[in-house]
């Protein structure tokens, strides 16, 4: 397929087909140079000069997998965002099924904290966030991952959880939304904003402790 003959996805990212063996190499390797260079430099200040130095790959070649600087920085981003919540286990079974829904809630809460408070993750947040003008379909696909990948299965698991008597939960999406800006939201924000703030461990659990009961004292029936 030629470059400059676009197939897109859903969202309006390129779908680049892989190549096979030593083409899907320097293919590979042209993806991590420019997910490096991006990260570090952001859409506009990320030179192709510096991707080409960082694969070892000729611009030639970067170009005719490609296309374009555009191209690339939207088939790399777009391929890596559905990958960021790769370590986090699927919500629902856990919760709905859990014999202490309030430590499991505290325990869920906080490994997705952990996750989503990693540098990498958070430098790809950043770059998502600074070309939401110019890339609108990598902020949508980045909330679609997101919910399928995190708030879904929440949303199945209360909603189960409401069926028994568990919970009281008439808006399950809601509640989900409300678990996370009360346990999340304020530990994400900062460190969207002030990459280098050191949230303690302590102050974590306390924060996502609170937030949780804050959820419970809502929901919870006492069945």
């Amino acid at each position: 397929m030629a470059a400059g003959k676009d197939v897109l996805d859903e969202y309006g990212i390129p779908v680049i087909p892989d190549p096979a063996d030593a083409a899907s190499r320097k293919r590979r390797a042209i993806i991590d140079a420019a997910l490096t260079e991006f990260l570090s430099e952001g859409y506009s200040a990320a030179s192709m000069d510096a991707i080409t130095a960082r694969s070892g790959v000729s611009k030639a070649t970067i170009y005719k997998h490609f296309g374009s600087k555009e191209r690339l920085f939207l088939a790399v981003i777009g391929g890596v965002l559905p990958m960021t919540y790769a370590d986090l286990e699927p919500a629902d079974s856990t919760i709905a099924d859990a014999p202490d829904l309030r430590a499991a809630l505290v325990r869920l809460t906080t490994d997705r904290a952990r996750i989503l408070l990693r540098p990498d993750i958070m430098s790809l947040r950043r770059l998502v966030i600074g070309e939401m003008d110019r890339f609108p379909q990598l902020g949508q696909l980045w909330y679609r991952v997101s919910y399928d990948m995190n708030n879904g299965p929440l949303v199945e698991a209360f909603t189960e959880l409401s069926a028994r008597g568990a919970l009281d939960v008439p808006d399950p999406e809601l509640a989900v939304q409300q678990l996370v800006a009360a346990t999340l939201g304020v530990p994400q924000l900062v460190r969207t904003f002030s990459p280098e703030a050191e949230i303690e461990e302590a102050e974590l659990e306390r924060v996502i402790s609170s937030g949780v009961d804050l959820f419970l004292a809502r929901y919870a029936t006492g069945a």
